[in-house]
């Protein structure tokens, strides 16, 4: 901040505190501590896996024995860590035995992690990136190892899964005398039999977050007919776009160009081409396709196939002719096309979208990077979030996260994640409460920096609000066709949502109670005081598609009011 006195500016805050919490400061398959002075020591998972420079990560030395043996490996517990990113969550599973059993059969599956109140299962691929273990506090990883790297006091886990395995066995021997007592010993017996293969094929279909089961990512699959999801091979999709034709395309996202396609029965859809270099790897194209898989909402994007060959990773998405929101609101020929009352039918759209990701979908869901490129709209000029790509699945009593990796679009991003790294579903709601001033006012978040006093929308919205010129805000395109107090109402709604401090944003069910009610009195919103400025909000400025920041060196400016 600046010092009122010299008129310097002061550092009172500095992030990230240590070089740990830098992303990825050990590479893959390493844990970084903190010594002295906030230097960062990277040692790697095991010591037979040292690859030379540590700070590139560490190699698997010897390698898993799951490619020969799937009954071969075992785990090791790590205690007192933060969680390595990229996992995925695994439907389906019940216990600790059932979560370590599935990763040890599972080849891709390098660590598992099972809490019953908080997260189920959580399975991570074999490069285990961004692990910082602390003093005290944190979580255990159980990482998979072969039999031969397994110390004699990790023994304990195979008399555990002999045990369940045991009991299992009891169970269901006991099941089988019963039945025989009752005269069905083979007839039922033969049928139990039928029933338990045809259910252990329902739990693996039914379990997407295991890709080898649900989605058969085979290079060799045509169209993967038994399966929720269909699989479509590449010359299929090349064929329904043209190749790829620059004619058939429609934009270009934060990952990689979208094209119009045409599949052989007429149907038209969106096809988006993951670039090489787009930063979204392997763990986030299976988290979007998983996600989206299992969501069924009228205010999400549907998603009807993918494609995953060679380097290649494509999803296919049902056609939204009218693209995307920003396609109308922040271009001057076609904003007009949005009278208020379409407006408004967006932004509760919106809201319901959030609700069941939030509450009522069987996953909870953090999207992350809501904004207004990431709403289409369909013929009929309703929304549809999209693009899950950097979503997160709470579990359980889970609140909020936090994480060294911050992932999103700033002028969007809520203070608590943008600076320090935690988000939750409050964090969606900030995002939202954007998303409503720039739907009123047809102006980009961003494009307030330097504006009189403001930093961002929310600073010009509040200064405006608070001094009765809200109308002034208004787009004036809408304004023959708006109700002036519920315009007013939705930009009180909006403060609300970008609240500085996460705990008093209003939840989702309340913002759509607020929204469907004109009578309710609506608390007072307090004025922001922390707001992101300089480089980070420059770079969002210049560059909207960029996805992917790390918590870098950022300054933080304190208002006061005259």
């Amino acid at each position: 901040m600046v010092k009122k006195s010299t008129q310097e500016w002061e550092t009172v805050w500095v992030q990230p505190s240590n070089e740990c919490e830098r992303y990825g400061a050990c590479g893959s398959n390493a844990i970084c501590t903190v010594v002295q002075d906030g230097k960062a020591k990277c040692t790697c998972m095991k010591d037979e896996w040292n690859a030379g420079n540590r700070s590139q990560g560490c190699v698997r030395n010897p390698p898993l024995d799951c490619q020969v043996n799937k009954t071969g490996d075992g785990f090791l517990s790590i205690p007192n860590v933060k969680w390595p990113d990229f996992s995925y969550w695994v439907s389906g599973v019940t216990d600790e035995y059932g979560c370590m059993n599935t990763c040890r059969q599972n080849c891709s599956c390098g660590a598992y992690v099972y809490m019953t109140q908080l997260t189920g299962c959580l399975h991570w691929g074999n490069e285990l990136m961004d692990v910082y273990q602390f003093q005290a506090g944190g979580y255990a990883l159980n990482l998979k190892l072969p039999a031969s790297e397994l110390a004699g006091s990790h023994i304990a886990v195979w008399k555990i899964a002999a045990i369940a395995s045991a009991v299992v066995l009891f169970v269901l021997l006991a099941c089988l005398f019963l039945w025989w007592k009752r005269g069905r010993n083979i007839k039922v017996h033969r049928s139990w039999r039928r029933s338990r293969r045809s259910s252990t094929r329902s739990q693996q279909s039914a379990g997407m977050l295991d890709i080898s089961h649900s989605i058969p990512f085979d290079d060799e699959t045509e169209d993967g007919k038994n399966h929720e999801l269909k699989v479509l091979s590449l010359d299929r999709i090349k064929a329904a776009t043209g190749s790829f034709s620059e004619s058939n395309k429609l934009g270009e996202g934060g990952f990689g160009p979208v094209y119009m396609g045409t599949l052989p029965g007429g149907e038209e859809v969106a096809v988006k081409r993951l670039c090489k270099n787009s930063g979204q790897g392997h763990e986030e194209f299976k988290n979007e396709v998983i996600l989206i898989a299992k969501l069924q909402h009228r205010n999400l994007v549907r998603l009807l196939a993918c494609c995953i060959q060679g380097e290649e990773k494509i999803l296919v998405y049902e056609y939204m002719p009218n693209k995307s929101l920003d396609a109308f609101i922040f271009n001057p020929e076609k904003r007009g096309l949005l009278d208020w009352r379409t407006r408004f039918d967006i932004i509760e759209g919106i809201a319901r979208g959030l609700l069941y990701l939030h509450r009522d979908s069987r996953l909870r869901i953090v999207h992350r990077d809501l904004k207004a490129s990431n709403i289409l709209l369909d013929t009929d000029m309703n929304p549809k979030i999209s693009d899950f790509g950097m979503a997160r699945i709470f579990g359980g009593d889970e609140n909020q996260f936090n994480t060294n990796r911050v992932v999103g679009t700033f002028g969007y991003m809520s203070p608590e994640y943008a600076m320090e790294g935690i988000f939750s579903v409050k964090s969606d709601v900030y995002s939202f409460g954007v998303l409503i001033l720039e739907i009123i006012t047809g102006k980009r978040a961003v494009s307030f920096h330097g504006q009189q006093e403001s930093l961002n929308i929310a600073g010009y919205a509040w200064q405006q609000w608070n001094e009765d010129k809200g109308e002034d805000m208004i787009d004036p395109l809408i304004k023959p066709s708006c109700s002036i107090r519920q315009v007013l109402r939705c930009i009180h709604i909006a403060l609300l949502c970008v609240q500085d401090h996460a705990q008093e944003r209003p939840d989702v069910p309340a913002v759509i109670l607020m929204l469907s009610s004109d009578s309710s009195s609506l608390p007072m919103p307090r004025a922001p005081t922390l707001m992101l400025r300089g480089r980070a909000l420059e770079s969002s400025k210049s560059s909207e598609n960029e996805r992917s920041h790390s918590i870098g060196t950022v300054s933080m400016t304190q208002l006061h009011g005259r």
